[in-house]
């Protein structure tokens, strides 16, 4: 899904949402810098894999979270964690650098990825990309959720 298929699908589903366009971001510090509304609801994504290349995660935080790998690990029960490539990324979530957001899980044919959203995002909106990095969409955690758990993916709630 592209950036036009994911807001015809948010459309479809009738999921209520506001989109800004703007600039390609690649980082919080350039989203932030942007003066975006509703800055409390902008999330950071990351996507890591285990030492074996056989777990996928998407961790999912308010900005201005730090995540613990380590703490992460021991936390669920994980194996070591790392940073996934770009090409990982890519073939994986269909998503390109800077573009990490919960909507590449639709993107996840073979429903390897589990997904890890900030307690503090539960009956709030997020701000996501929607799979480009070129628009930020503010949408309900809720929906979010729904539609990944419709998918296939596993989706947890988590404190961080």
């Amino acid at each position: 899904m592209n950036k036009r298929e994911v807001m015809a699908m948010l459309d479809a589903e009738g999921i209520a949402y506001e989109k800004v366009e703007h600039d390609p971001v690649y980082t919080i510090d350039e989203m932030l810098a942007l003066g975006l509304p509703h800055v409390e609801a902008i999330a950071k994504n990351l996507f890591v894999h285990d030492d074996k290349k056989q777990r996928y995660y998407l961790i999912t935080v308010k900005e201005e979270k730090r995540v613990d790998l380590k703490d992460f690990k021991a936390r669920f029960g994980t194996r070591r964690l790392s940073f996934a490539s770009e090409e990982e990324l890519n073939r994986i979530l269909g998503l390109a650098r800077g573009s990490v957001t919960p909507f590449g899980i639709l993107n996840d044919e073979g429903r390897q990825v589990t997904v890890y959203f900030d307690d503090d995002f539960r009956g709030k909106k997020m701000g996501i990309h929607p799979n480009e990095n070129t628009a930020t969409v503010y949408v309900k955690t809720e929906d979010v959720a729904r539609l990944i758990t419709a998918h296939g993916n596993e989706l947890n709630f988590a404190r961080f």
